[in-house]
């Protein structure tokens, strides 16, 4: 027994505005339930074009509550059948959440039966499916009208060659089928390697909607298929193919990760998408020759001591070299405008702002942080499992800065850093690697 579903929504938030249930034997309907639904929410003047559905129509409409025994009812015993299924069922069933009743029911998807029994079309959208087939549609974009349309369809899906075995395997608890998005393939997913890596959602257009990272991708992509959110309900509307890049280990999936997001700016991906201003810590000597050290956007200094992704970090820097080597924060910039110096942290300054001390002996402090800083940058080279067994994996950090990955065979014989950077995949350093790579890159620093 069947219970061919659509519901229309209020689209942001995703509220019920108008539902058709028909009941269906596998011969013929048995049973109808259609009604409007007050969302007790603002209907969206774009779904009122769409639908037709505006707010005076829902106004003294059943709120979901009121009909909910009627929903479940009809459906129960039955399978959940609609066009898109995961849309229409996981919207009915955080209607149920919200009254605290837990609405569970197997699932047939038709988009993703009619890609199986009827292949070749280019388009399975309710609309353009019907279309090829010659399934009139009364009523398109209304709850009736597309569920009727979806009650032909179905029968013409029963009745396909091969549909029995089709059928059911989607019904088997283990296949996936119903879990997919309706657009994506079963043999991409199927591909999808329980390795380390990056994983790409695109749209119909090939464009990159979504990039993530997992120590198990198949397991991590399966994972987006079962949250019910609307932001994960719509990516995966969206989604009809899934690319993905080995890393071989979680670190270097972070480190391509990055990359791929900064590089595509995918619409789904909100972390990451920046690329942040760099600052540097750099040196110059003033009209009494006194040595100052201060910070600005590295693309202004061309000879930079250090390079940092805010300015928080450079003064933190600053304060910590003012302590340690008796520095003058008026000298490093870390109070403008001021005669003398008057740091509430730092006590340690012997007097170069009120001439207490000689300019050479100051400058040999300064010029002393200044070879230490430099002496503490060294290269730091990270070695990452392969991406197979014949390969490793390595991730290069030159005086503390971020270069990139790479991956090379066991059998070649590299004693040099230097060597490596034949292999390397260069990078940008930005601020979300030095928050992966913090303790490695900064360590070693004062």
């Amino acid at each position: 027994m069947y219970t061919i579903i659509d519901v229309e929504t209020t689209g942001q938030g995703n509220k019920i505005t108008e539902i058709a249930i028909f009941k269906y034997d596998g011969l013929q309907i048995i049973d109808e339930f259609t009604s409007l639904v007050n969302p007790e929410m603002y209907i969206p003047e774009y779904i009122t074009a769409l639908t037709g559905i505006d707010n005076g129509m829902v106004a003294d409409a059943p709120t979901f509550s009121e009909i909910a025994d009627a929903i479940l009812n009809i459906t129960e015993g039955t399978v959940f059948v609609a066009h898109s299924v995961n849309f229409d069922y996981n919207v009915i069933r955080n209607e149920f959440k919200a009254i605290d009743i837990d609405f569970n029911r197997k699932k047939l998807c038709t988009v993703r039966l009619s890609r199986k029994l009827i292949p070749g079309h280019r388009s399975y959208s309710l609309g353009k499916i019907c279309n090829a087939l010659h399934i009139e549609i009364n009523g398109r974009h209304r709850a009736r009208g597309d569920a009727e349309a979806t009650v032909v369809l179905f029968e013409k899906l029963l009745r396909a060659e091969g549909s029995e075995k089709v059928f059911n395997d989607f019904l088997k608890k283990s296949s996936k089928e119903a879990t997919l998005p309706p657009h994506l393939p079963s043999s991409v997913f199927n591909a999808i390697p329980n390795e380390p890596g990056v994983y790409f959602f695109k749209n119909k257009k090939g464009k990159v909607i979504y990039v993530g990272k997992a120590k198990d991708l198949k397991k991590r992509v399966l994972g987006h298929f079962y949250n019910k959110t609307e932001k994960e309900l719509n990516l995966c509307r969206e989604t009809v193919d899934i690319d993905f890049e080995l890393s071989g280990s979680e670190l270097v999936a972070l480190l391509m990760e990055d990359a791929a997001i900064k590089k595509h700016f995918p619409e789904y991906n909100k972390a990451s998408k920046r690329n942040p201003k760099a600052y540097a810590i750099f040196s110059f000597e003033d009209r009494n020759g006194i040595i100052h050290l201060a910070y600005n956007t590295l693309k202004t200094i061309p000879n930079p001591i250090l390079t940092f992704y805010n300015v928080t970090d450079c003064r933190q820097f600053l304060e910590r070299l003012c302590t340690q080597h008796s520095l003058c924060p008026k000298y490093c910039h870390l109070q403008e405008g001021v005669s003398q110096c008057s740091h509430y942290l730092i006590k340690t300054c012997q007097g170069i702002c009120i001439d207490k001390e000689p300019v050479t002996n100051y400058n040999q402090r300064v010029k002393s942080a200044i070879d230490q800083t430099i002496a503490s940058s060294k290269d730091v080279v990270i070695k990452e499992r392969g991406r197979h067994s014949e390969e490793e994996a390595f991730v290069l950090i030159k005086n503390n800065v971020y270069l990139g990955y790479g991956f090379i065979d066991r059998s070649e014989q590299i004693t040099t850093n230097e060597a490596l950077e034949n292999y390397l995949i260069p990078q940008k350093n930005n601020v979300d690697v030095q928050k992966v790579l913090k303790n490695l890159l900064l360590k070693s620093i004062t």
